[in-house]
């Protein structure tokens, strides 16, 4: 049983589905803290040619509290600005027809928990791109797991759900022992996508790593769907840190 944990993230890049691609249960870490500044509620998508940052924004409150503790702002109609941002950024694009009716459904659910909005967004979009692996949610299946941290922690839960390979992104390949998850007869893998490139008709020079947003409008879904298994998966020995891609730098144990 081939298991990946990592935080839920706003329409993730294409690396994210990759290791969604790769395992069987993909549990989404939402009851660890969430970081300021980084992928959860944001994301980057081309308009006219410039990368432009989409954000669902939260309510005000503490900046340490947990992923699934944060609330959605209530005050602005946020998610129809994003629906419509996006919308006119590609509308001429090959996907446009196929991939926004969902997009938009999904953009506008009306959940007012992070978590709980990521998680439709998230289930959604691994139905689209035809991703069979079961997605579920530490918080509402390994709570109890929360005084346990950093590796420790992923141990427990790999244990729980009786993993024989645990995947996650190179970022992680300097927090992990790979001894320690042998030693529960658990292989320790490193998922490195491959440089993925296509036309982006809005920038002459490609920009890498935007939202799966940005792949599926140029691409289709098919032609999605046919980038998503361009990875190696390695051994930690394989792997140097410094092969560690800039976007893998966040790792599950965060």
């Amino acid at each position: 049983m081939r298991l990946a944990i990592m935080q839920p993230y706003f329409l993730p890049y294409i690396g994210y589905w990759q290791l969604m691609h790769a395992v069987d249960r993909f549990i989404l870490y939402d009851d660890v803290q969430y970081m300021q500044r980084g992928w959860v509620n944001r994301n980057r998508i081309l308009v006219n040619g410039r990368e432009v940052l989409l954000t669902a924004p939260l309510r005000g409150g503490s900046r340490r509290g947990l992923i699934a503790s944060r609330e959605l702002s209530d005050e602005t109609p946020w998610r129809a600005r994003l629906v419509q941002t996006i919308s006119e950024a590609y509308r001429r694009q090959p996907g446009h027809a196929d991939v926004m009716p969902p997009l938009q459904d999904w953009l506008g659910n009306g959940a007012t928990g992070l978590a709980d909005y990521l998680s439709v967004l998230i289930k959604g979009m691994a139905g689209l791109l035809g991703l069979p692996c079961e997605i579920v949610r530490s918080s509402q299946r390994h709570a109890s797991t929360q005084d346990l941290k950093g590796q420790e922690r992923i141990l427990e839960i790999c244990r729980r759900e009786a993993a024989t390979t645990y995947v996650n992104p190179p970022g992680g390949i300097d927090l992990y022992q790979d001894a320690a998850f042998s030693a529960q007869g658990c292989e320790l893998r490193f998922l490195v996508p491959h440089q993925v490139a296509y036309a982006q008709r809005a920038s002459p020079d490609f920009v890498p790593w935007l939202s799966i947003v940005d792949v599926l409008m140029a691409n289709g879904v098919a032609g999605t769907r046919a980038m998503l298994g361009r990875y190696d998966l390695r051994a930690q020995f394989d792997l140097q840190p410094s092969q560690a891609p800039v976007w893998a730098a966040t790792s599950s144990m965060e």
